[in-house]
């Protein structure tokens, strides 16, 4: 009998999972997105779109389909959702494990400013005008209210009003992003200073190398704080512990 997984994604590496696992007879997958990010990519397993309903939802959901597993793979600052997934597989004793992509290291060269979250990177931003690219996703935008004084270039992945006030400009597009177009973009737009999030991975590096090598100083925002789990960075190494949990559940139903 094939195991049950819920993979909570959203992220590249829950799409690489996806397509590991797809066709492997000893799982039954489902991936699940939060619903946040329009004209989700084709997916190679059977998916899902929306949340659960908080903690209980989530635990209802994943009791009442007989899961076997549940991965998060969901971005590393989905604070929330790593809760609550942390939160409903203790409250009923399913095993649990993150993928989660290794963060970005500052290199020699880069004028980085470590900052905690989004409300420390607006104030760092100081009372100086100045070209601010932000790249952040555009939930957190928000916080740059209270810095008004700057020109923001905003890049998301789907197109968004932002908020009243904030003198910005959007612009819709999705990595992978190469050093010759992030260095380009930098200087077309007479940028300042970036404001990024330690989102970790190679789909958006880019920007980093490009503000390196023009001396521009980025603003980086630390990962949030996630409850304590299992936690793997390959999708081999994630294969590998799902095997063990499929061995674990057929000696238990006596396969």
């Amino acid at each position: 009998m094939a195991s049950k997984i819920l993979i909570l994604g959203g992220t590249s590496e829950a799409s690489a999972l996806a397509r590991h696992i797809a066709g492997d007879e000893r799982f039954e997958p489902l991936l699940s997105f939060a619903g946040r990010t329009q004209n989700i990519p084709a997916q190679p397993v059977p998916h899902r779109v929306g949340g659960f309903g908080g903690i209980q939802g989530l635990r209802d959901f994943l009791k009442r389909s007989d899961f076997a597993a549940l991965i998060d793979a969901t971005h590393p600052f989905a604070a929330q959702m790593s809760t609550h997934a942390a939160a409903a597989a203790d409250a009923i004793g399913m095993p649990l494990l993150r993928l989660e992509r290794a963060g970005w290291e500052k290199q020699e060269g880069d004028k980085w400013i470590d900052v905690v979250d989004m409300d420390a990177a607006a104030r760092a931003l100081d009372i100086t005008p100045r070209r601010v690219f932000l790249t952040i996703g555009r939930l957190e935008v928000g916080s740059f209210i209270a810095a008004q004084q700057h020109d923001y270039l905003i890049r998301v992945i789907d197109d968004f009003t932002p908020p009243a006030g904030l003198r910005s400009r959007v612009i819709a597009a999705r990595g992978p992003f190469t050093v010759a177009d992030e260095r380009q973009l930098l200087r077309a737009e007479n940028i300042d200073i970036v404001v990024s999030k330690n989102s970790g991975g190679d789909a958006t590096a880019a920007k980093l190398v490009a503000a390196r090598e023009l001396g521009i100083a980025v603003i980086m925002v630390a990962r949030p704080v996630l409850p304590v789990v299992v936690t793997l960075d390959s999708v081999d190494a994630v294969m590998d512990w799902l095997a063990r949990i499929h061995e674990d559940a057929s000696t238990r139903r006596g396969e």
